[in-house]
This record gives structure tokens, sequence and C-alpha cells, in this order.
């Protein structure tokens, strides 16, 4: 009879965790601070910031350009910048920026980790599916936030050092602080819905990429011809096709303003009130955010 097997056990240091255990809220937290930083390349090759902040930077050419004329020339304040005019189609920089950089980081930070199956990872701790897509939503606005608040926060500074008193601009113009800030907030939270319920659909980020850009390049081609063809209701509706004409009348709303074009342009042509564009904004805005809830409640790991 052969003798039984036998082993050995060794004490390998190992000890049990006492310390804090962090719960629910701090992990949705830390993914959502994980998300921002990701969105501008932080903490990853130069390489990987060069192209957010590069748009980042594209954004506020038109507050930064304004800022160096105001230093070297002598500029009325009726020449300056209107804010409600900043991300209108009267500058087109901006609002590319905006759908260039939605385009670059929503695939980034939904994709990479379909990519690589890390959801499973995160969703076998305390992390729900909720909060992780509510995480991944709130870095996106977040980002974007940075590329809308910062250069309108800019160029009201700008404004108020073209002025003799900087105190007393603030004094006269402190009404637009409040347009200024939602108008940006809206923006932001608008463009990201679109965004990550699209690259939600495709862990390959070239074919997120371009379903990113295509809602921003084809509907805008469909809405003014539905706009410039059809004398009735229905052309007229197709302004809210085009989400930069969305994000126009919105923000001339919030800004009690009237835009600046002429009676040919497509927003005179549909002629609604400006809250019809704040409504539809929100209504994108809130079907967005739930189907992309919904889409990773269902998703099979």
């Amino acid at each position: 009879m052969s003798e039984r097997a036998t082993g050995s056990i060794y004490d390998l240091g190992y000890r049990r965790y006492e310390g804090l255990r962090l719960g629910r809220r701090e992990a949705t937290l830390s993914l959502y601070v994980h998300g921002l930083r990701a969105a501008f390349g932080l903490g990853r090759r130069t390489r990987s910031k060069m192209f957010p902040m590069g748009l980042g930077l594209v954004a506020a050419l038109p507050a930064i350009g304004y800022l160096m004329a105001a230093a070297f020339i002598d500029i009325d304040i009726s020449d300056a910048i209107r804010a409600e005019d900043y991300f209108s189609s009267v500058f087109f920089f901006p609002p590319a920026a905006l759908m260039l950089f939605l385009a670059a980081v929503a695939p980034e930070l939904l994709g990479r980790d379909q990519r690589y199956a890390t959801l499973p990872l995160y969703f076998s701790r305390a992390l729900s599916r909720r909060e992780y897509a509510l995480a991944r939503y709130a870095a996106m606005a977040t980002a974007l936030l940075a590329l809308t608040l910062g250069p309108q926060a800019l160029l009201f500074l700008g404004n108020a050092l073209v002025v003799d008193s900087f105190g007393g601009y603030f004094k006269d113009e402190w009404r637009q602080v409040g347009p200024i800030i939602g108008s940006s907030i809206l923006i932001s939270l608008f463009f990201a819905a679109i965004g990550m319920l699209i690259s939600a659909q495709s862990p390959r980020r070239a074919f997120a990429t371009v379903g990113v850009i295509a809602p921003f390049i084809f509907l805008p081609i469909i809405s003014g011809i539905l706009v410039n063809t059809l004398d009735n209701f229905i052309g007229r509706l197709g302004v809210f096709l085009n989400p930069f004409f969305v994000i126009d009348g919105f923000t001339y709303w919030f800004f009690d303003a009237a835009p600046d074009f002429g009676d040919g342009h497509p927003l005179i042509q549909a002629d609604f009130a400006g809250g019809w564009y704040f409504f539809f904004a929100l209504v994108v805005t809130a079907l967005g955010v739930a189907l992309l809830l919904r889409h990773y409640g269902r998703r099979s790991l």
C-alpha cells in the first residue's frame, strides 16, 4: 500500500482586511473622477493629452483672440463678442470643437471597458450597472462643460477688461452670469446624451467615432432641406433635426436676446419661440440618458 500524500502549510503572512470598506457612492465617485481624467488624457502619455486639450484650445479661440486684441487695440464695448453668440452658428470653431471632442472622448470612456472586458469586474463589486452609466455620462458632461463654460467665463472677463471700470461692468452685466452658466450646462448635457448613447452601441472606437459625428453632419443637411423646401409646419419642424440650431434656439432664449441672422436663416424661417428649443433639448437629453441606462441594464456581459 502506498503512503498517503501529504502537504505542507506555509504561513505567507496573509491577513484579513480590517480597514474601512467604501460603498457604492465612493465607487461611483471614483469611476466619475477616472472618466474625467481620461477625457483629457491625464495620467497617460503626452500624445493622449494633445487632441482633447487642443480641441479645448480651439473652442476658446474666439475668446482668446478677443482678449489679445483688447490688450493691444482700443476696442469699443459695442464691438464685443456677445455671450449668446459664442456657440451659435455665428462662430464655426466652438461648435465644431465640441462635436470633435465628443466624438473623441465618448468612445474612449465606454469602448475601452467593452473591448478589454472590464465591465464584469466593475459589476462584480458594489457598483451597479445604472451607477456605471451615470458616472460615465456625468464625466462626459463635465468634460464638455469645461469647453463650454471656460471660454464664456474668459469672454466675460475680457469684456470687463475692455471698459474703464472693471467693477462697474460686473455691476451692470451680472445678469449675464446666470444665462452663461445655464446655457453652458444644457449644451454639455445635451451633447453628452447624444454622444454617449451612440458610443455605447459599439466597442470599436472607429465605428463609435463615426457614429457620433454622423448625426452632426447629416442631420443639419436634412434639416436644411426640410426647412427650405417644405413651406408648411412639417418643414418648420425640420429645424429641430439640427443639433446646432437647437442650441442656438435655447441659448438666445436663456439670454432673452434675438439672433442676428438674416431673414433666410432656417432659425428665422422656422419662427419657433426659444422655449420650444429648451423643451426639445431637455426631452432629448432625458431620453438619451434613459436609453443609455436601459442599454447597460439589459446588456449581456
